[in-house]
């Protein structure tokens, strides 16, 4: 994904020295501002009738009569070599078959779901109720109606006329950091305050039934996610909080054409919606996390290791476990972590994390990042001081990322409780690949739908 990145960091190192010393330096004069820390944060589990696996995920995308069988396949082998498992969560309408003709109340239903299901469990939890909430931000990037989604929420939980409310909408898998770093700013200017960020995806409304090949792979990567994350600038509720954010650098390249285009929701030629994502995406966020971690970097490493590697012959990494105990990485695809991590020198223990989190949920879009989070803590590995380094990238193009410090050792249940024993998962080859072995077979391409129908069992 960023096979250069590394390499044209090499050629910054001078700047990346002097943004270092500036950087202190401005800490030390200015001092800290307020610091934004996290109480606590809760992942959306979807219900047993939400459960998608392959099979199931294969005769909905079939259910699609525009597609070829050689769409198909292509889809199929997209399916079983993407690193997603069997228990994974989709939108109630899709596998009910309503995906021809969306509605606006199913898909409501489905986000509200998210909502209140996430939400419910931290003002319980937290003994904070919904009138004690300041701020709050919700993050949705494929549905804006009106009233917004913010206001949805502040109806249900009858919240204060004075909470200061934002409605995120098109930032793609990254947005859940853009609205951490929008309450991190408004903690700068209103004092003790409490904030609420809910980041998810709607799913049931932008099924698509085309057949462009560049606008199918949505439907079969994607799944049912959210979380809801609770945070203050409050020195009295520190004694509550889990970590406490440290830095936050976003980068964003959209007025670069080839970076704008390669992930866009648009029309196919024949008037289907969906999201299209170009064959050039790898390289536009290559491009976006090499800038992205060319300001990070200063902020988080010592010194010493900075010099270390500008000294280095080129090619060589820089040993970001200097500053980082742990990552957090975008479960987007299998691709996506394993170059990431090659890129970044991490290690299997490193990734294990992200890509349990793709085999479990799948790429829950913008709410993936705390899922990954969550096993991190379900097993154990946050201690206090640890640090976290998170990474999302987003339509935009956008790359997110901040550090974490872990404020006391983590053992609390989540998400993942009643499967973590389960996990690490030796090998996540899907099973259904031997059923599926056609696929790698060229002469099918040449079958009517009929014969597949028979073939594949739906008939």
């Amino acid at each position: 994904m960023i096979p250069f990145a590394m390499e044209l960091l090499a050629t910054s190192m001078i700047l990346l020295t002097i943004s270092y010393v500036t950087f202190w330096l401005t800490k030390l004069v200015l001092g800290t501002g307020k610091t934004c820390y996290m109480i606590d944060y809760q992942c959306y589990k979807g219900k047993k009738e939400m459960k998608l696996d392959t099979e199931q995920c294969a005769k909905i995308v079939w259910r699609n009569k525009n597609l070829r069988v050689e769409d198909y396949r292509f889809l199929l082998k997209t399916m079983v070599n993407s690193g997603i498992g069997e228990e994974t969560y989709g939108p109630k309408s899709i596998i009910l078959g309503e995906e021809e003709h969306p509605t606006l109340v199913a898909s409501l239903s489905e986000l509200d779901d998210v909502f209140y299901d996430t939400l419910d469990s931290i003002f319980s939890r937290s003994n904070i109720s919904p009138s004690q909430v300041d701020i709050l931000v919700v993050t949705v990037s494929l549905i804006s109606p009106v009233p917004s989604l913010a206001s949805r929420i502040i109806n249900h939980y009858n919240m204060r006329s004075d909470i200061k409310a934002f409605n995120l909408s098109g930032m793609g898998c990254s947005a859940s950091l853009t609205g951490i770093d929008l309450v991190q700013h408004l903690f700068k200017t209103h004092k003790n305050k409490i904030a609420i960020v809910v980041s998810t995806e709607s799913m049931s409304s932008h099924w698509y039934c085309g057949r462009e090949g560049s606008m199918m792979l949505s439907n079969v990567l994607f799944r049912v996610g959210g979380c809801s994350m609770l945070l203050t600038n409050d020195r009295d509720r520190k004694k509550h909080a889990i970590m406490k954010l440290k830095c936050m650098v976003r980068s964003h390249f959209a007025s670069d054409d080839e970076a704008y285009n390669c992930c866009m929701q648009i029309e196919d030629d024949e008037g289907y919606e969906g999201f299209r994502l170009r064959k050039t995406l790898p390289i536009v966020a290559g491009r976006a996390l090499m800038k992205n971690l060319r300001v990070l970097l200063p902020k988080v490493l010592p010194l010493w290791e900075i010099i270390r590697y500008a000294c280095l012959k080129s090619g060589s990494k820089i040993n970001l476990k200097t500053g980082i105990e742990h990552f957090c990485i975008h479960p987007g695809g299998r691709a996506v972590i394993d170059e990431v991590g090659i890129n970044l020198g991490l290690s299997d223990y490193d990734l294990e994390p992200s890509r349990m989190t793709l085999h479990r949920f799948g790429n829950t879009s913008s709410g993936g990042l705390w899922y990954v989070l969550g096993y991190m803590e379900a097993k154990k590995r946050l201690k206090k001081g640890d640090r976290i380094l998170m990474i999302s990238l987003g339509a935009g193009f956008k790359s997110n990322s901040c550090v974490w410090e872990v404020t006391r050792d983590l053992d609390r249940t989540n998400v993942w409780k009643d499967m973590i024993e389960k996990y690490p998962i030796k090998q996540t080859t899907n099973p259904y690949l031997e059923k599926y072995a056609w696929i790698n077979d060229e002469d099918m391409d040449f079958v009517t739908r009929e014969d597949a129908d028979k073939i594949l069992g739906f008939a």
